[in-house]
């Protein structure tokens, strides 16, 4: 994700600033709740998301100059095609866990997200849970 990320930036760089604050736009990293509380034997899992939530605002300082804004999503559980077949059991068990909207999250929810994020300019260096305040129990 970094180095994307840094790549990224760089493109952005040596483009023109897309309105009268210099802006240039905003990079969307994904993380995970699990960054935040990690179930037994996911510790490989949120290790590596616990990464990506520290790197926003840092990012967004080093990119400021540029005008480059940097926002990460931390999902819950989302309800995904990946799932396939098993999606209904997932629902079944984590839609009942979420405090509310008692669902899974979908993928509209997640680009609507995404959207406001590149809409609102003053959104930057921050890390956003997307989760209907889902915590995830140890197991």
């Amino acid at each position: 994700m970094f180095n994307v990320m840094r790549l990224t930036a760089a493109a952005m760089a040596r483009q023109e600033p897309e309105d009268g604050d210099g802006g240039r736009g905003v990079i969307v990293n994904t993380a995970s709740i699990a960054a935040y509380e990690g179930q037994i034997g996911q510790l490989p899992h949120a290790a590596a998301k616990g990464g990506v939530v520290g790197m926003p605002l840092v990012a967004a300082r080093d990119l400021s100059p540029l005008g480059i804004r940097v926002v990460t999503i931390a999902p819950g559980t989302f309800l995904t095609p990946a799932y396939g077949t098993a999606g209904d059991q997932l629902e079944a068990y984590w839609g009942p866990r979420v405090p509310h909207p008692r669902r899974m999250g979908r993928s509209p929810g997640y680009a609507a997200l995404v959207q406001h994020i590149c809409e609102n300019d003053c959104l930057n260096g921050e890390v956003i849970r997307l989760d209907g305040a889902l915590r995830f129990p140890p197991k």
